[in-house]
């Protein structure tokens, strides 16, 4: 099959895109490289650095014809949509949109969506929270990304396009960039190497669902079968709070400094975590590595990063 990964110089696509080639499929890369890096891309799949707001989206498709699109590209910072929610409607919502048009005009039969479930839902009502939970987003990016689902179902009913759309979790692993849309692990892991100060924002009691990248970019590939027209957290189903992830960290990366708490950040959830067995019956997914590997294999990759 092929498919087409938006994002997929990205943390997550990049993952996703090799994920897809290892299983055989034939692989086409877009990326405006705003985030993604060249150095993510793997050198079996072919790359074209297009925006995906931009008109030129449109002969890629034309050329490479591609069965099914994995949808990964976004601007997915929290604290930056809170000051910029105009460029997050632009890039989320409309590039979505250019997207979606290229794939009715040019026959896909499937979009595989990445979506949010750590920013959809807002602060949760009952933990863990399923599917079925209210949409309460608190923050721009969170409504950006939800958005979306309405259309993925609208083309769904009109034009027979099937999706699935993957509410992610808190991801986290090796190409997490710890400078750009990066997540509390990124950011922790590379001061900690540097031994710089790391700071935890607020109390540290926050709790988050975090996920490897691996399970979720070998959810991408499950889906591409499974969950037809279907909504799907992925998630471990356990909330981890950050002061326990900068003490799982500090005794990984040989860190000497004390924890120095900061101002909690404007827009974001304080606890939540994601109920994934829809995701389990239906996909066959569940987490395989678990979060003390996980942040292992992390700071490991950082510290070939560093070196390099």
């Amino acid at each position: 099959m092929k498919i087409l990964v938006t994002g997929g110089a990205g943390f997550i696509g990049s993952h996703v895109v090799d994920t897809f080639l290892s299983a055989g499929h034939d692989v086409v890369v877009v990326d405006d490289l705003s985030t993604g890096r060249r150095e993510n891309l793997n050198p079996k799949a072919t790359f074209y650095q297009v925006d995906i707001r931009s008109p030129e989206l449109t002969k890629v498709f034309g050329r490479e014809k591609p069965d099914a699109v994995s949808h990964q590209a976004a601007k997915a910072n929290v604290r930056e949509s809170m000051e910029k929610p105009l460029l997050y409607a632009d890039v989320n919502v409309l590039g979505s949109l250019n997207v979606l048009e290229n794939c009715r005009k040019h026959g896909v039969k499937k979009v595989i969506y990445a979506s949010t479930g750590g920013a959809v839902y807002g602060e949760p009502q009952y933990l863990p929270v399923d599917e079925n939970h209210p949409i309460n987003p608190l923050d721009p990016y969170g409504a950006s990304k939800h958005h979306v689902e309405h259309y993925l179902h609208l083309y769904w009913l009109n034009y027979k396009i099937a999706y699935t759309a993957l509410r992610y979790p808190n991801v986290y692993g090796p190409r997490q960039d710890p400078f750009g849309e990066a997540g509390v692990v990124a950011i922790f892991t590379n001061k900690m190497l540097k031994g710089e100060q790391a700071i935890i924002n607020g109390s540290g009691e926050q709790e988050r669902d975090f996920v490897y990248v691996g399970d979720i970019a070998r959810a991408n590939l499950l889906a591409l079968d499974h969950g037809d027209n279907g909504i799907y957290n992925i998630g471990s189903g356990l909330g981890t709070n950050i002061n326990t992830i900068f003490a799982e960290l500090k005794q990984a990366t040989g860190y000497k400094l004390p924890a120095v708490h900061g101002p909690a950040k404007l827009g974001e959830v304080f606890r939540i975590y994601l109920k994934a067995d829809k995701a389990r019956q239906e996909l066959g997914w569940q987490p395989t590595v678990s979060l003390s590997e996980g942040l292992q294999k992390t700071v490991d990759s950082f510290r070939t990063w560093r070196q390099t």
